[in-house]
């Protein structure tokens, strides 16, 4: 996995009104996640199977994991182990094309499945009741797949546009391409897990077949569950579906022997790819493998080098204005694993300085042990990271099997965190000096230019790969209707009480609702504000954004530096969620902290002083960060989505690289004394904390905070008056995919047809059984996904549907949306297709509501819309209240083809001729000449 190195930095917002300076606060407490507890047992024909146990949930999570990645693609065929996740995901003997999907998403479930270099997994999570369900299609999966020509065909064309997505249409996705080539020579991990075109065009049915045989069986797979069940009962099943499949017949050896030579002289790459607005210079170290005893000690140099603003490579490189961002990826797989530190440089930076900053600070690492500081702080932050996942028994489950995966022990998860408590600073030092060395380097560049993979390709030659033998015996075929097993019924429900909200108010009348969500002792602290990016006054848009990115930069007794410092010290993390309506302010933190840290968050809601410099490098930050997103086809066709159905209204306000230069740090002072105010506050918080303790924390927080400038009023019309129906097409010709968008005004959260609606885009977009995902992915095989959905708004929303594909299928794809949206309101809908959508839509709230984020962002968003808290438990209620005819209605009166617009983003050359037959009254802009700050709401 890839941290998001152009994400928008993180926005915190400043209120009206003082505190006194704080007294010094104690040590920041240890934090301690509390261990996995879990029961094994292993399956005569070698299938390990784990529970966890937990009857707090109503849900259950299955999971399998086979200890094969991409690692064990076959020679010649890169990405072979993730095409294989996805038709293996699709069809059995008694499971035609897709019913797995059904199965979950129809009983309020989820579903999906991933590949990494060490295994892939396939999970789901669904109301308790159904784990036998679940079981049963586990075994069908393991034991009786489907390999034919529709599977494969399809899935191919899937996962070719998923290549598309990822790498080839972004202005960074290749750095994925670079990294992996570089980081290894002998171990096959050098080979993009994705694939490539022409690896994944020359592959055969029969490849996939040989694949399956070699490596799929009970005895390459661990069993992982998770949730409410009672263990006898799912021994009783484990046994019944799953002990008789027998042993791969002729087992290929699943371990690799090859390990990575060190590197004795250092290496220069310059790689070019088209459509890349802003440079990268980076690092390039190999790393050991997963399980060697530096491991940890990497782990904490990796923390306290890139993790967080009060990082060092942060401290050199973004707040000295010299990069847009900054990140750091540890690679840390079975067999050996890679250290990439890398930056996306501000335009004016010189190339030859940052790379020179970069290996100044590997070299600071090298040269002196890092302070007792950085040590307690790196832990905790990892510790805190930890306490995150372990939240929830699903969280659990994960972060056990990715770490018996990679290492054979289900305890490593337990294991690494004591072995990170037991890192010192001569360690840190020791793994820098061992693994860091400036004679091991690749020094990277990532560049505008061709797409030209000879441009950062590896000197050494490429190994030749072991390969499979050749598939056996018949393939398996689905059996006719009558002949089919049916899949279990489901169990009896289990009664799981919810979360009791608790709603009050602190001494100064500010609202406060809370709840205890889970035992795990970490909590989550939300102020729910007006003034979103709706306030932004006209002609500077992106005002309230750039308030809330600034807010954390200083106050009159922190620094920014402090402020991160002070917060990753105490495992915290501070963040803003920016609506149309308002703005969210967001702290979590282990509950031992949780005062601690509320302490910096109240200083930086109540005083945040909007320092020049700050305020400059944010901006700055931001201009460069909207170049980038110019350049990303998805990005781009939902800016133009935006202005095209909201014009110069409130609503219709994006920050732009002529409207942020326009605002001023005064700007932000009047900004926020008009928009944000002790009166309009509201706090929501949950998480393994009381009630009590919760009304305790905030009261000293902010029960005191008062204001002497009046409450600003609501913004009257912020959706503006309706736009006409109008198509734009964005011509990016070096566009590696083409990005569609549908759109259309709905309706605003205080609708009474709000909840007709949600049903009627569940029908239309919503998950993988929505019409638009079945119709584009699974039947057309022209997106890795396509999808539709509404948001909560004060005034009218945008019903947006979206998709990414080839180049020349986006008038197909249009076609394929415009035809989905008339049907629903022209086509009357079964009461089963309904109910099957509400219970999707239900389930997603109840497993939401199992976290404090997730119950936190329900609740927040309730309250910004000034509905009633309580409406978070009544969800289910308000669906089953929606008829049918009702949904159609809607839809009938929202979504007809002719009042939806469309925005078209990649090369026009290849779509344009084809789109006219559809929309002949369309607009063609450059991509070069586009104007967002008025040019696309007046006509292009």
């Amino acid at each position: 996995m890839y941290r998001s190195f152009l994400a928008a930095g993180a926005a915190f917002g400043a209120l009206v009104g003082t505190m006194p300076a704080a007294a010094a606060d104690p040590a920041p407490a240890a934090i301690v996640a509390p261990p996995i507890e879990f029961t094994e047992w292993t399956l005569g024909n070698g299938l390990r199977v784990i529970a966890l146990p937990d009857p707090t949930t109503a849900s259950v999570t299955t999971s399998v994991w086979y200890e094969v990645g991409s690692k064990h693609d076959p020679e010649g065929r890169s990405g072979f182990a993730h095409l294989f996740e996805h038709i293996l995901s699709r069809k059995t003997e008694n499971m035609p094309y897709n019913m797995i999907n059904r199965l979950t998403e129809d009983v309020g479930g989820q579903r999906n499945a991933s590949t990494g270099d060490d295994r892939t997994n396939y999970y789901e999570t669904v109301p308790a009741e159904y784990l036998e369900t679940m079981l049963w299609t586990h075994a069908e999966r393991m034991a009786r797949p489907v390999v034919d020509a529709e599977v494969f065909e399809n899935e191919r064309s899937i996962v070719k546009e998923e290549l598309r997505q990822r790498i080839m249409a972004p202005p960074y996705g290749r750095i994925r391409m670079v990294i992996a080539e570089n980081a290894y020579d002998v171990l096959p991990n050098r080979r993009p897990g994705i694939g490539s075109l022409e690896q994944l065009n020359s592959a055969t049915l029969d490849d996939a077949r040989a694949f399956h045989q070699a490596y799929y069986g009970p005895d390459t797979a661990t069993l992982i569950v998770a949730g409410n069940f009672d263990v006898a009962r799912l021994r009783t099943l484990v046994d019944e579906y799953f002990a008789a499949i027998p042993q791969r017949a002729n087992p290929v050896p699943l371990e690799i022997t090859t390990r990575e030579p060190q590197r004795t002289s250092p290496r220069t790459v310059v790689a070019t790819a088209p459509n890349v607005p802003l440079p990268v210079t980076g690092l390039l170290w190999k790393m050991p493998p997963v399980d060697h005893p530096d491991v940890p000690a990497l782990e904490v140099l990796d923390t306290v080098l890139s993790s967080g603003d009060n990082s060092r490579l942060y401290e050199a490189l973004v707040r000295t204005g010299k990069a847009v961002s900054v990140s750091e990826a540890l690679g840390t797989n079975e067999e050996g694993g890679y250290l990439a530190a890398f930056a996306v440089l501000n335009p004016a930076a010189d190339k030859a300085e940052v790379a020179e900053i970069l290996a100044k600070q590997i070299a600071a690492v090298r040269d002196a042990p890092v302070s007792g500081a950085e040590l307690a702080e790196a832990k905790n932050t990892l510790f805190a990271s930890a306490l995150r996942r372990r939240e929830t028994v699903r969280g659990r489950a994960f972060e056990l099997g990715e770490a018996l995966v990679s290492t054979g022990d289900p305890r490593a998860a337990d294991v690494r965190l004591e072995r990170i408590g037991r890192v010192t600073a001569a360690d840190v030092q020791r793994v820098a000096r061992t693994w860091l060395k400036p004679e091991a380097v690749v020094a990277w560049r990532y560049e505008a230019g061709e797409d030209n993979p000879a441009s950062y390709a590896n000197p050494v030659p490429m190994p030749t790969f072991a390969s499979v033998p050749p598939a056996t015996g018949e393939p398996a075929r689905l059996k006719d209707e009558g002949a089919r097993q049916e899949p279990p019924a489901p169990g009896a429900k289990p009664q799981v009480a919810m979360a009791e909200l608790v709603e009050d108010r602190l001494a100064n009348g500010i609202p406060l609702v809370s709840a205890r969500t889970g035992d795990v002792p970490i909590a989550t602290i939300t102020l729910v504000l007006p003034g979103g990016s709706a306030s932004d006054p006209a002609g500077k848009a992106g005002l309230a954004s750039l308030a809330a990115s600034v807010a954390d930069k200083g106050t009159p007794t922190r620094s920014a530096a402090r402020i991160a410092e002070e917060l990753e010290s105490l495992g915290a993390s501070l963040g803003v969620g920016t609506a149309n309506d308002g703005n969210f302010v967001s702290l979590t933190a282990p509950t031992a902290n949780l005062a601690a840290a509320g302490k910096v968050l109240a200083d930086v809601v109540r005083n945040a002083s909007f320092p020049d410099k700050e305020v400059d490098l944010e901006r700055k930050r931001a201009i460069d960060s909207l170049a980038v997103a110019m350049k990303d086809p998805g990005s781009l066709a939902g800016m133009v989505t935006t202005r095209l159905l909201y014009g110069d209204a409130p609503y219709g306000s994006i920050p732009t690289v002529n409207s942020l230069p326009a605002i001023g740090p005064g700007d932000l002072v009047a900004w926020r004394e008009a928009h944000w105010h002790p009166a309009n506050a509201k706090i929501v918080v949950s998480g393994g904390i009381s009630s009590e303790e919760a009304k305790t924390v905030t009261d000293a927080l902010f029960g005191d905070w008062t204001s002497t400038v009046p409450a600003p009023p609501p913004i009257t019309n912020p959706a503006g008056a309706d736009q006409p129906a109008r198509t734009v097409v964005i011509d990016m010709p070096d566009a590696g995919q083409a990005a569609v968008v549908v759109g259309t005004r709905v309706v605003s959260r205080g609708s009474d047809r709000y909840w007709s609606l949600q049903i009627a885009n569940a029908v239309l977009g919503s998950g993988s059984n929505g019409r638009l995902f079945e119709e584009i992915r699974t039947k057309r095989g022209l997106s890795y996904g396509a999808y539709s959905g509404f948001g909560a708004t004060a005034d009218t929303a945008l019903l947006t549907a979206s998709a990414q594909t080839k180049n020349d299928t986006a008038d197909e794809v249009v076609g394929v949306m415009l035809d989905q949206f008339d049907r629903l309101g022209t086509e009357p809908l079964e009461a089963d297709a309904v109910e099957k959508r509400r219970l999707y839509l239900g389930g997603s709230v109840q497993r939401s509501l199992e976290t404090s984020a997730g119950f936190n962002g329900i609740v927040a968003n309730l309250m910004l819309q000034g509905i009633a808290p309580t409406e978070s438990g009544m969800i289910a209620q308000r669906l089953g209240a929606v008829t049918p005819a009702a949904a159609q209605a809607v839809a009938k009166a929202l979504l007809p083809a002719q009042k939806a617009s469309v925005v078209v983003v990649g090369n026009a050359a290849e779509f344009l001729d084809e789109l006219r037959k559809l929309r002949p009254d369309l607009t063609v802009i450059k991509a070069a000449d586009l104007d967002l700050d008025g040019a696309v709401a007046a006509g292009g």
